[in-house]
């Protein structure tokens, strides 16, 4: 699967409209996007907690209403092109793209955001995606996880791995096995071997985030499911060759 990373980031303003519509025109399968929410409880895409890196404004996303996020400017930072660009709520997002691609959906930092996981299956069902396999609803936090897959019990879930120099336990692959159909884990801890431990668990496995065509071929050659990028015209490259 070619999975853009917050849309085609290595090219547009990540987690825009400009990033969603260059990911499609590049062949993504699907839109990989970062899920909080506003003060008033709607679901915006937008990866940190706060705006500043990403937009002209500052503070937290949970301490703005839908409104004042609405009013930063989410694209000039990269670039005068795409001055303007607006911070895209979820609800926008598969009004636009959801009979075009799939979606992987991120939940960052779920534990700030009461209410945010009860809002996101509200979200899915409003649009008839709540068995869809169109969507993979994934986190850090294993809890917000596990209470998805009970709510929605056909959406497929993964959990997300960070880096760390002891890997991923065969217990761990074990535990996530009994709810998880993806384990995606940060890039540097792929090998030819993780890859087969988490298949012999009945898993798949996206690798995040991938930057260079290199990685990608190598990546591919080891057996990944998919491939998180910035740059999905890359992996379409990939996928075209192969």
């Amino acid at each position: 699967m070619n999975i853009a990373h917050r849309g085609a980031s290595g090219y547009a303003p990540e987690n825009t409209f400009a990033a969603y519509f260059l990911a499609l025109k590049m062949k993504a399968d699907y839109l990989e996007i970062d899920v909080q929410m506003s003060r008033d409880g709607e679901l915006v895409l937008i990866h940190d907690k706060t705006v500043e890196r990403t937009t002209d404004g500052n503070g937290l996303v949970s301490e703005k209403t839908l409104h004042e996020l609405k009013e930063l400017d989410a694209g000039g930072w990269f670039s005068g092109e795409f001055k303007n660009e607006r911070i895209p709520t979820l609800p926008e997002v598969f009004a636009t793209f959801r009979t075009k691609v799939g979606f992987l959906i991120e939940l960052k930092n779920p534990s700030l955001y009461p209410g945010m996981e009860e809002k996101l299956v509200r979200t899915l069902e409003s649009f008839r995606l709540a068995e869809s396999d169109q969507i993979i609803v994934q986190s850090f936090d294993e809890k917000a996880v596990q209470r998805i897959k009970k709510r929605l019990p056909k959406i497929s879930v993964g959990v997300l791995v960070k880096y760390s120099i002891w890997g991923i336990s065969s217990a761990k692959l074990k535990e996530i096995s009994a709810y998880a159909t993806y384990v995606n884990p940060n890039r540097r801890l792929i090998t030819k071997k993780l890859v087969k431990r988490i298949h012999q668990n009945s898993m798949k496995v996206i690798p995040y985030a991938v930057y260079r065509k290199k990685t990608i071929q190598s990546f591919y050659n080891l057996g990944v499911d998919g491939i998180i990028c910035d740059y999905p015209d890359l992996v379409a490259e990939t996928q075209k060759a192969r």
